[in-house]
């Protein structure tokens, strides 16, 4: 097969927004994805394979650390979870595909966040809690960003494919 012939290339972009208490703008970061190795998996397992699949995706926020194709929920290498705020990880609500790309756009990923923290990325896997789903891709930003209690995290994600 000759390069770039029959070849698809997966990506996510995140659009991360943080109001402070009031509703004002603090910062604002957009970033793509690594589609680890473990997400790529998935999509041929679930698309080719035809396994027990499920729709339910989430968004977790990531903390400081390097992020690697080899990276699982269960084996994040240098990066952890971040967890100063409400509730479990956020649905990732899936708007109508068009044109090779889906988002969230119309139901972003909102966190309230409930302590002090330094969040450094975001990640899409298929579970609200716990290490045993799978990963699928994992963001960084150009540089960690602090919350703090009160704020408001909007994430929205969107996922494209395109013929490489």
């Amino acid at each position: 097969m000759k390069p770039g012939i029959g070849a698809v290339q997966a990506s996510t972009l995140y659009d991360v927004v943080c109001l402070d208490k009031d509703g004002n703008l603090k910062w604002r970061e957009t970033v793509p994805n690594l589609v680890v190795n473990e997400g790529l998996d998935e999509i041929l397992e679930q698309l080719f394979k035809g396994s027990s699949y499920t729709a339910d995706w989430y968004v977790g926020l990531k903390g400081a650390g390097a992020v690697a194709a080899a990276n699982t929920l269960a084996s994040t290498g240098s990066w952890s979870e971040v967890t100063a705020y409400t509730g479990d990880r956020k649905a990732l609500t899936l708007g109508s595909v068009s044109s090779q790309s889906v988002d969230n756009t119309a139901s972003k990923a909102e966190f309230a966040i409930n302590g002090t923290a330094t969040v450094a990325g975001a990640f899409v896997c298929a579970a609200a809690t716990g290490t045993s789903a799978v990963l699928y891709g994992v963001a960084d930003f150009s540089s960690s960003r602090g919350v703090e209690d009160g704020d408001t995290l909007q994430v929205s994600v969107t996922l494209t494919t395109a013929a490489a």
